[in-house]
C-alpha cells in the first residue's frame, strides 16, 4: 500500500506499507522505506558485529522491534506473508541462524514500531483516497529497491495517473 502523493503526515510522506493484518479488529504493517538512524548492533547486543539497517516501521510502540525474513520458513510460528515473505516468530531463533549464517541478514528487515489502524480505520481512508493499493511483487519490493526510490518506482510502475502522480513534488508550493 502506498500513501498518495499529498499525504502531509510526516509519519507517511511516501510511504510504502506491507501491511501484514487486516482484519475486522483492525490492521497492521511496516512501514518498508524510512531508515532510521540505528543500525541492528546499536540495538542487539549478540549482533552487534553486523552493519545492518533498521527501519522506522511506523509511529506506534517505536520502542519495539520486529522483523521480516524472505526464503524458507526457518523459523517457528512466522507467519507468513506470501512470495516467500515471512514475519515474526522467535527473535532468539532468528539470533542464532544470522549468526550460524542459515538466514543471511540481507534476507531479513528490522523495523522499530509498527504501523497500526483501528477497527475501520484504514477502510476510511482507502475511502478518502489517503492509500494507493499495491499487489505486485512484495518481495522484489521489501528486499531489492532502494529505500529512497521504492514508492516512486512502484507509482510509476502502475502507470497512468500514478506515473504522472510519481513525480510530484511533496510540497507543490515549491515547484
Amino acid at each position: 500500500m502506498l500513501s498518495a502523493p499529498f499525504l502531509n503526515d510526516a509519519n507517511f510522506v511516501r510511504s510504502v506499507i506491507l501491511l501484514c493484518e487486516h482484519e475486522d479488529q483492525g490492521s497492521f504493517g511496516f512501514v518498508i522505506n524510512k531508515p532510521s538512524i540505528l543500525n541492528l548492533g546499536d540495538l542487539v547486543k549478540e549482533l552487534n558485529f553486523l552493519e545492518c539497517e533498521v527501519f522506522v516501521g511506523g509511529p506506534v510502540e517505536q520502542n519495539t522491534l520486529h522483523f521480516i525474513y524472505f526464503g524458507p520458513k526457518l523459523i517457528p510460528d512466522s507467519k507468513p506473508l506470501g512470495n516467500e515473505i515471512w514475519w515474526g516468530g522467535g527473535f532468539s531463533v532468528l539470533v542464532q541462524l544470522i549468526k550460524s549464517h542459515q538466514l543471511d541478514v540481507n534476507q531479513v528487515r528490522f523495523f522499530l514500531g509498527y504501523s497500526g489502524w483501528d477497527s475501520g480505520q484504514l477502510q476510511a481512508e482507502l475511502s478518502e483516497e489517503t492509500w494507493v493499493i499495491f499487489s505486485g511483487e512484495t518481495n522484489f519490493t521489501v528486499f531489492e529497491n532502494s529505500s529512497d526510490q521504492i514508492w516512486r518506482q512502484l507509482m510509476k510502475g502502475m502507470g497512468g495517473e500514478f506515473e504522472i502522480q510519481s513525480n510530484y513534488p511533496i510540497d507543490p508550493r515549491l515547484n
